[in-house]
């Protein structure tokens, strides 16, 4: 399990003295916490590796926003450490399809649903995401999507 890895990852840097890989993981701990809290109300509970995950590209997401717009202020300090939390977020995340990979799953979904134009999109998108949301960049696929249907 992933949520296993991190916490290994925890134990790790504390032994090892590494300060800035332990503030990370504790920050992706407490948000982990955070995710386990809001789904005690939930009627079905998800896989847990699949919420790990889930809560992990959220946090990378946010931390690239942060870094565009530390970047765009001169603030080079704060999107330096934005970048070592979002190397330490990434380390725990599964690997990424190719842009190649993904064009060809694609094309097996627009086969599946027979989706031949951009109208299409949007029953493309939901079926990539049910089949490859934990190893896919959702952003980049609909820019691969949209090629594809154009």
């Amino acid at each position: 399990m992933i949520r296993d890895t991190i916490k290994q990852a925890q134990i790790d840097a504390m032994k090892g003295g590494d300060k800035e890989r332990l503030a990370a993981v504790r920050l992706i701990l407490a948000r982990l916490k955070d995710r386990d809290i809001e789904l005690r109300t939930a009627a079905q509970a998800p896989d847990d590796d699949a919420m790990v995950v889930e809560t992990l590209q959220k946090m990378a997401k946010q931390r690239r926003e942060s870094i565009t717009m530390y970047m765009d202020g001169n603030r080079e300090e704060l999107a330096e450490q934005e970048r070592k939390e979002l190397a330490v977020i990434e380390s725990f995340l599964p690997a990424r399809m190719s842009d190649d990979e993904t064009r060809a799953a694609i094309a097996g979904i627009k086969a599946d649903l027979g989706a031949s134009s951009i109208k299409d999109m949007g029953r493309v998108m939901a079926e990539l995401k049910a089949r490859h949301a934990s190893v896919l960049d959702m952003q980049g696929a609909s820019r691969l999507v949209k090629e594809a249907l154009s």
